[in-house]
This record gives structure tokens, C-alpha cells and sequence, in this order.
């Protein structure tokens, strides 16, 4: 079987899947906050019980808020703070007697999509999840792209093209530079946008509701995130021309996203016109980093049956 484990800021979730794919237990934990080797701990636990209550050994893959960086192995860009700086793949690995691979958690969104989701019959697949932040994954083949800065994917930290002066410079992003697409497109961007326009502050399902309401503020706020998204994922079409774009986390659930406004949109923003790549809504949820995760070690031949 596939051991996925998905560390987030709260919670570790841990999944056992089959050879196709099929969930066979799953298990949630608390993340010990600020604790590295209680974060180790835990996942370690974790995978022992999937093991004991399922009868079977796994293969483990891990998906973590941050990135390993290939060249040095340890872990940066984590907004779990106490993961950066460390080996953790390494300490893992040598916890559990075996090789563990881990990955960023939007890398997993894109492959669990790509591997047997929403976007399994496309060859590159371009994974966004629009959250609390903005993050983005690559897949080709069904394999991970991570890059040899372990950087491929990080879309969210690029700036928001073609910003009007209403856009610039921007808001202070937490990687310390102005105006990148994660201020913008992501839930805590739409309320910062929708509050700095309406002097209102909403949360971001409350705005749209008041949108659906016809409250005219809440319409134009949203209508303001979608060409965002467009121009955002333009510069992804540009220079990866991916066969399809799926979507992930809370704001990919608007409706709006697939009545063909934000596809033509992207259609006239990407080079020359006339782009027409898909763009799928996410088929496992909130399942899909952990699924994701297990998927870090991909279908084999024999696992199909060939």
C-alpha cells in the first residue's frame, strides 16, 4: 500500500490507499506546534498505526507547507516555522527505516489530481490552490516537478501582471516584497480587497453571499478576483503551457470559476489570444495533499497490472 502523510498548521492527517488507489484507513493528529521532533514523532506514529491497523507495510510519502531544498536537503519556506532549517526527509527516513519522500503540499495537490482526480487523462498538469494563501504545482507524467531549487510551482510569489496604479504597489506580503499574486487571489486577499474598496470587512463566504445577495460592492469585488486569477494564470500558460489547469482549496468552490468567465478571460490574456486551456475543478477536496502525498511514489506497471 501508499502511506500519504499531509502536515498542516493544525492538524497531521495520515492516509492508506491500495495499489489503485482505494482508501483502505485514515487518521488524524494534532500538530505539536513549535515542536520539531514532536512534528517527527508524530508522523512517525501515525504511519506505525496505519500499518498496524491495516495489517500491511507502505511506502511514505509526505506533504509539508514549505519546501526541501534538493542542493542542501533541508527544509525552507515553511509557515510552520519550526520545519525550516531541517533535514526533516532525512530524520524521516531514518525513523522509519526506509526512504520517505516529501514534497511540497501544493506539489501533492497536483499530482493527486493528475494521478487519479480531476486532471488524470492530462500529460502537464498546472495544480493551484487558492486558500489562505496561493500556492501551485507542476506535474508531467505523473511525476512531481520540483526544480533543482525545489522552487517549481511557486506561483503565488510571483507579482500580479499588468497591476494598474488602483494596484500598486501592492500589499506587504509575509516574503517581504509587495504585491504578490498570493495578496491577491486568496481568501485573505479578497476580504483585504473587498475591506479597502467597501470600508467593510467580511470574511470571504460572507462576501459571497452578499454578492449573491446583489450586494453590487461584493459582485465587483469578485469580479475584480476573477480577472486577477486570469492575469495570474496567463503568465503559468505563457511560460508552461500546461495541458490543464486544475483548482483546489476554499475559493476554487465558486461557482463562477466554471461558467466559462475566468476561461475567457485567461483565453485574452494569454499571448496572442486564443488560449484554451482547461480548467477543472478539484475531484478529492480536501483529501487531495494527503492522496497526494501517498502518490509521491507513482503507479508502477505491475501496480496496474501490466
Amino acid at each position: 500500500m501508499r502511506i500519504g502523510v499531509d502536515v498542516g498548521g493544525t492538524k497531521i492527517e495520515g492516509i492508506a490507499l491500495d495499489a489503485k488507489g482505494a482508501e483502505l484507513q485514515r487518521i488524524r493528529t494534532a500538530t505539536p506546534k513549535g515542536d520539531y521532533e514532536g512534528t517527527i514523532a508524530a508522523i512517525v506514529g501515525l504511519v506505525h498505526e496505519l500499518e498496524t491497523v491495516t495489517g500491511l507495510t507502505g511506502t511514505v510519502g509526505v506533504g509539508i507547507p514549505g519546501t526541501i531544498v534538493p542542493a542542501t536537503g533541508l527544509v525552507k519556506n515553511a509557515n510552520s516555522t519550526w520545519l525550516n532549517g531541517k533535514p526533516l526527509q532525512k530524520d524521516l527516513s531514518e525513523a522509519l527505516g526506509r526512504e520517505v519522500r516529501c514534497a511540497n503540499d501544493a506539489n501533492c495537490f497536483a499530482i493527486s489530481e493528475a494521478t487519479d482526480g480531476a486532471a488524470k487523462d492530462y500529460e502537464v498538469v498546472f495544480g493551484v490552490i487558492f486558500g489562505t494563501g496561493c500556492g501551485g504545482g507542476v506535474t508531467f507524467s505523473g511525476h512531481v516537478h520540483n526544480g533543482p531549487n525545489g522552487l517549481a510551482g511557486e506561483w503565488g510569489h510571483t507579482p500580479l501582471p499588468w497591476a494598474s496604479a488602483t494596484e500598486l504597489p501592492g500589499p506587504l506580503c509575509y516574503c517581504g516584497h509587495h504585491g504578490c499574486l498570493e495578496t491577491w487571489i486568496s481568501g485573505t486577499g479578497l476580504e483585504w480587497d473587498f475591506a479597502r474598496t467597501s470600508s467593510r470587512n467580511l470574511r470571504g463566504a460572507e462576501i459571497v453571499q452578499a454578492a449573491e445577495a446583489g450586494d453590487e460592492e461584493a459582485k465587483q469585488a469578485l469580479e475584480r478576483l476573477v480577472d486577477r486569477m486570469a492575469r495570474g494564470l496567463s503568465t503559468v500558460v505563457n511560460v508552461l503551457d500546461p495541458d490543464a489547469i486544475v483548482l483546489g482549496g476554499g475559493l476554487s468552490n465558486l461557482d463562477r470559476l466554471y461558467d466559462g468567465e475566468l476561461a475567457m478571460r485567461l483565453r485574452d490574456y494569454g499571448f496572442g489570444g486564443g488560449v484554451e486551456t482547461p480548467i477543472l475543478k478539484n475531484q478529492h477536496g480536501d483529501s487531495s495533499g494527503v492522496r497526494g502525498a501517498a502518490w509521491l511514489w507513482p503507479l508502477e506497471k505491475s501496480d496496474a497490472g501490466e
